[in-house]
């Protein structure tokens, strides 16, 4: 396994080590020059032993992998650490272990891997550090810590290990809060270690502005002691958050630097504040500060970790004296009762800016894009919260966060996107959204969801108790079937669905070879001539050096955004079925209630999607350029765009971006290809979007829709002849076009392949998903009922017998469809094609 992907998938090599026994060999650089073992504590006892080897909390060292591979291969075994429980160990695969960290020289009895002790590599910790630019893409290429406001992080990046942040503000326009935001964001949204250093405010000040914050009430009556029974909730809550302040007296850079390597797992260190001005009392004010801003970006140098510091003037002779890496400065405009953010790097200049809604009363910063509502007091003490969602709803998001976010897996497809719109609701300050979701989520908080075992599952599990707390009136709780968690006791059925998630795309070795002369359908080499002869000298295969970097890491499988849909009126349940073959599957059953009226289940299966597909799939032949936000589609470009998911309310049809929608980014956005882009531009000019689309990044090159046009005219004109004489010779047919386009993308990084383009099987497929699901909404428009859209060649509709939607095409050509009608009560049996 490359380090990229191990890097990607820590957690679960990890559990398999620790709970099965289970030992992962992973390489790094296109040579394999770094061979390490990802192994099991029983295979090296040594690590188990408190500080006789580095050890890492599984975050940190998921951020340093690559720094982590390079030093245990060179033979300083790396032990990994689930809180202070050590789980797996790293182990060098070929040289020699050395016996302490302190000494690398010295000699080992065996190396991990078995293999003959070969020379030991010199260590990297050994003079100066030295990193390859490998090296440092692979450590450098996780995001930056989140400020806890979208809009400053999409302007910065995020805040990076090894940077020297400043905030740079004047007096009462609150560049303490951009500090205290990124804090209570990384202490407690994502429960992560924070040393906040207060120079000028006290550790109490800090505390009611905490309490402010999260709870919605008045700083100024916070200063009174007075707490309603929320806040009061609220404090209990914070009681055990891991967040450090220290406000001691004579506070210094130095006194800080020496703090941290002692404050242990630091993910984010806050500086509040330096003075302009001088103070006797504050060691971090007027002709110091150049010297203590100089200790603080070492100090993030040599810890790597981020520092954010904030300075009480905007004047730029101070501020830049002070040499940080990124300056954010903060200027107010009471006209509009905004803050304007402007973001500079130290050798750029300035390169984003951001726009926040001060709300001081509470001590916080809003997103703009957030509602606002109003706070007000009861007669007392009591007071009504201004922030949307109750204590139980944001644990609910946090707790759910590591699965919609896309960085582990375990959760059903419903489960997730239920959970993600909770978290866009809250963040959006959506209360209408938010009363719509209740019952959906006590429906799932009740439903019994299997969920991993680890601290991120047990979270999880805990909050949905906590959300599901008995309501009066409750009487029926649904099972876990309904959110497509499969029942317990399933036995030895295998499910369609577990099939379709299988990472084997069914590749063998040879499959990238040419088809030899005489073949029924020379595919592959049909596609690579189409593909040679374009004037516009494609690249077929991006070299194994530059795929860790740029777009290619951003594209996924799920950028096919295929629908998988059931009317929300149609009970879908998954019956045993025998196949031919023997072998036992399970199979669709739809119930199709009463108010739809008489009729028949209508089938459709599209013939060839793929294929189809390619007589004009929107792509980019050559390199993807990093082109960034763009204020509009550039129809002569195509490649890959980061954008807000669209709100989708039409009836009785599924949204277009299909199970995209369900893996979205912390900030409800998700990378498309082209052909989506277009898709969604066209809805909106036909009134079915309100807004056009917004495109926040993007990579792009100059647009080519012929590219695999020869090979579409070479399957169509083969398949008219082969459908007809069917036997082996069609099956032949289907499987080498199945290949052929399969090979644009293998999914295992083994498979050779005359091709390595992921733009361009994501485009093909996201092209025939966009054609499937738009003859779909074309009989939904001339009033046919859609009860289900599946994958990018099946529908159902709910029909009079015999009576297929005019839009579609019956036949046996490309893009022509198959008609079956299904009485209902029936299963949906297996396609014949």
């Amino acid at each position: 396994m490359n380090a990229s992907d191990a890097r990607r998938d820590l957690y679960a090599l990890v559990k398999r080590a620790n709970d099965d026994g289970v030992t992962t060999l992973i390489h790094r650089g296109s040579k394999q020059e770094d061979r390490v073992l990802l192994a099991p504590l029983d295979r090296f006892p040594a690590a188990r032993k408190a500080d006789a080897f580095p050890s890492w909390v599984l975050s940190a060292a998921q951020k340093d992998f690559g720094t982590l591979i390079g030093r245990a291969a060179s033979g300083q075994p790396q032990v990994l650490r689930r809180n202070s429980t050590p789980v797996a160990v790293l182990l060098p695969a070929d040289g020699p272990i050395h016996s302490s960290p302190s000494d690398p020289a010295a000699p080992a009895a065996a190396t991990a891997g078995g293999a003959v002790t070969s020379q030991p590599t010199p260590s990297r910790d050994a003079g100066r550090r030295l990193a390859t630019l490998g090296d440092v893409i692979t450590s450098g290429s996780a995001p930056g810590l989140s400020f806890g406001l979208a809009a400053l992080d999409a302007a910065t990046g995020g805040l990076h290990p090894g940077r020297l942040v400043l905030v740079a503000a004047p007096p009462q326009v609150g560049g303490s809060l951009i500090g205290l935001a990124a804090a209570r964001h990384t202490a407690l949204t994502l429960n992560q270690r924070v040393l906040y250093a207060a120079s000028g405010p006290n550790r109490a000040d800090i505390t009611r502005r905490i309490i402010a914050a999260e709870a919605g009430g008045d700083y100024a009556r916070l200063k009174t002691g007075a707490l309603t029974p929320h806040e009061q909730e609220v404090v209990e809550r914070l009681r055990h958050a891991p967040l450090l302040i220290d406000d001691g007296s004579d506070l210094t850079a130095e006194a800080i630097a020496e703090t941290v390597p002692v404050a242990g797992d630091l993910a984010l260190v806050v500086v509040d504040r330096l003075q302009r001005a001088r103070n006797p009392r504050l060691p971090m004010s007027g002709e110091h500060l150049p010297a203590a801003s100089q200790v603080l970006r070492e100090l993030a140098r040599t810890q790597h970790v981020p520092v954010l510091a904030v300075v009480d003037t905007d004047d730029p002779a101070i501020v830049n004296l002070l040499d940080a890496d990124v300056i954010l400065t903060l200027t107010a405009h009471p006209d509009t009762g905004e803050t304007n953010v402007t973001v500079a790097e130290r050798d750029l200049g300035i390169i984003g800016s951001a726009r926040l809604r001060p709300d001081l009363a509470h001590a916080r910063f809003l997103d703009t894009t957030a509602t606002a509502h109003a706070t007000t007091a009861a007669a007392g003490d009591s007071a009504v919260r201004d922030v949307v969602g109750s204590d139980t709803d944001h644990e609910l998001a946090a707790a759910a966060l590591p699965f919609t976010s896309g960085a582990l897996q375990g959760l059903p497809a419903e489960a997730t996107h239920l959970l993600a719109a909770l978290r866009t609701a809250l963040t959006g300050g959506n209360i209408k959204d938010l009363d719509k979701l209740r019952a959906p989520l006590r429906a799932l908080a009740a439903a019994g969801l299997r969920l991993p075992g680890n601290d991120e599952g047990r979270r999880l599990a805990a909050a949905l108790h906590a959300y599901n707390a008995p309501t009066a009136g409750v009487t029926a709780q649904p099972s876990a079937q309904e959110f497509g968690q499969p029942a317990a006791t399933s036995g030895p059925d295998a499910d369609d669905e577990a099939e379709a998630q299988d990472d084997d795309d069914g590749l063998v070795e040879g499959d990238e070879e040419e088809e030899p002369e005489g073949a029924v359908f020379p595919a592959l080499k049909i596609l690579k001539d189409a593909v040679d002869r374009s004037k516009m000298h494609p690249i077929r295969v991006i070299g194994k050096e530059d795929r860790e970097d740029g777009p290619w890491p951003l594209i996924s499988e799920d950028m096919a955004g295929e629908p998988k849909w059931v009317h929300p009126d149609v009970t879908s349940t998954r019956v045993p079925h025998i196949r031919d073959n023997g072998k036992r599957v399970r199979r669709d059953k739809f119930d199709v209630p009463a108010s739809f009226g008489d009729g028949v289940m209508c089938l459709i299966d599209r013939n060839g999607s793929f294929p189809s597909a390619c007589s004009a799939v929107p792509l980019a032949p050559n390199k993807l350029l990093h082109t960034g936000p763009l204020d509009a589609f550039d129809k002569g470009q195509a490649g890959i765009y980061l954008i807000d998911i669209p709100d989708w309310k039409f009836p009785g049809m599924p949204h277009p971006l299909g199970q995209l929608i369900e893996r979205p980014d912390d900030e409800g956005r998700v990378w498309v290809t082209t052909p989506h882009i277009k898709q969604l531009e066209r809805l909106h000019r036909e009134g079915h979007l309100t807004n056009r689309v917004t495109i926040h990044d993007s990579w792009t090159g100059r647009a080519n829709e012929s590219l695999f046009k020869p090979f579409y005219a070479a399957a169509r004109e083969a398949r008219t002849d082969l459908v007809q004489v069917g036997g082996d010779a069609y099956a032949h047919y289907k499987t080498r076009v199945s290949i052929a386009l399969r090979l644009l993308w293998p999914k295992r990084q083994e498979q050779r392949s005359p091709f390595w383009r992921p733009d361009w099987r994501m485009s093909m497929v996201a092209e025939a998903s966009v054609r499937h699901w738009t003859v779909a909404f074309k009989a939904v428009q001339e009033g046919h009922a859609l009860i289900a859209l599946r994958k990018v060649d099946a529908a159902i509709f709910w029909t009079p017998d015999q009576t297929p939607p005019g839009t579609y095409r019956i036949g046996t050509g490309f893009g022509e469809v198959k008609v079956k009608f299904i009485q209902p009560g029936e299963f949906i049996p297996e396609g014949d094609d």
